[in-house]
């Protein structure tokens, strides 16, 4: 059974918390995750929803959302930057970015107000009442701090928290299990409820736009661990609200379905990521290359058995590996400068 519920509000545990969301086309579950949130039993300082459609209709949602939230929970006692006092901003992009452009346009503004803690999230999600104090209290052990989810249909959700650094590839056997401590060190992010700290922008900057999709929030997360403590925690803090066709894999683990332009980036991305790996003395050319092997076996078992579309998936596994080579090859490439 989920444990989404109405609750009661108070104020929040975590200082200057900012929860940032990246929306597109998807203004019915928006709305579902705005009932989410207004039933958290401790209030945001900031909402900051970044909206890569620029639709009058998503503007107008957020007016009546911010008018919502200062019903349920005041001005609150601190006004940003900008001098405003409102809890929910709207930040609307001239085009889609993407949801790394997003996230990275979302932690800017949000770090531009003021904000101490970035909660970030796609729309697609709903969270659990009681999700900000139960983050609350790690924040004194973390900057870098990933709750577990419950699956759409109320189940658990596994995440895969370890990056096999050498192979730049999630480690498919991480166990599941956070074992008594109900934590486990981790080098990867989600940016599906993923939260982190102002240090952690000042120091590796704003998520890397250059992503487009998939990948910037494992690399975040990467990069983050190089420098701060980093955890997945078991305390659930968030329910997937969208149904993905998936391969189940002995009840233990899913192949959910994708895109082919998923795909393309799956691949892509990967040289992103080298090009991170390398500042950090983390690059092995073999062992990466042996990594992307192995993605893009993953990616035809992943057509195989869930999306069937060998005709377009497959080359759009090959364009991605082609422009990820021009990628780690580019002598003009820069990583994410620190933030002052």
């Amino acid at each position: 059974m989920s444990e989404i519920q109405t609750a009661g509000t108070s104020a929040s545990p975590i200082e200057r918390l900012a929860l940032v969301v990246v929306t597109y086309k998807r203004q019915e579950m928006l709305a579902n995750l705005f009932d989410s949130i207004a039933a958290l039993d401790d209030a945001p300082w900031r909402i900051v929803i970044v909206d890569n459609e620029n639709s009058p209709a998503t503007k107008q949602m957020v007016a009546k959302f911010n008018e919502r939230c200062l019903a349920l929970w005041g001005h609150g006692d601190e006004a940003d930057t900008e001098g405003s006092v409102d809890r929910v901003v709207y930040a609307p992009q001239l085009e889609n970015t993407g949801g790394a452009g997003g996230f990275s346009a979302g932690v800017k503004r949000a770090y531009e107000l003021g904000a101490q803690w970035f909660w970030v999230m796609d729309d697609d999600v709903l969270v659990i009442p009681q999700a900000i104090s139960r983050l609350a209290k790690w924040t004194d052990r973390y900057d870098a701090i990933q709750g577990s989810r419950l699956d759409f249909d109320g189940g658990p959700f596994f995440w895969q928290y370890q990056l096999i650094v050498p192979l730049g590839i999630p480690n498919p056997v991480a166990p599941a299990n956070l074992g008594e401590a109900g934590c486990k060190p981790m080098n990867q992010l989600c940016f599906e409820g993923g939260l982190f700290s102002r240090r952690v922008v000042q120091k590796i900057g704003y998520p890397d736009a250059r992503f487009f999709i998939y990948g910037d929030d494992a690399c975040y997360g990467y990069l983050a661990s190089k420098h701060f403590p980093a955890a997945v925690v078991s305390d659930l803090i968030l329910q997937r609200a969208r149904v993905v066709s998936n391969w189940d894999i002995a009840g233990k683990r899913q192949l959910n379905s994708t895109s082919d332009t998923n795909r393309y980036y799956i691949m892509r991305n990967r040289a992103y990521l080298a090009r991170y790996l390398k500042l950090y003395g983390d690059y092995n050319p073999v062992l990466f290359r042996l990594g992307n092997v192995a993605t893009f076996c993953k990616e035809l078992i992943r057509l195989a058995v869930v999306d069937k579309t060998f005709k377009t998936g497959v080359p759009a596994l090959r364009r991605g590996w082609k422009d990820g080579a021009k990628i780690l090859s580019d002598p003009s490439w820069k990583p994410m400068p620190p933030v002052e």
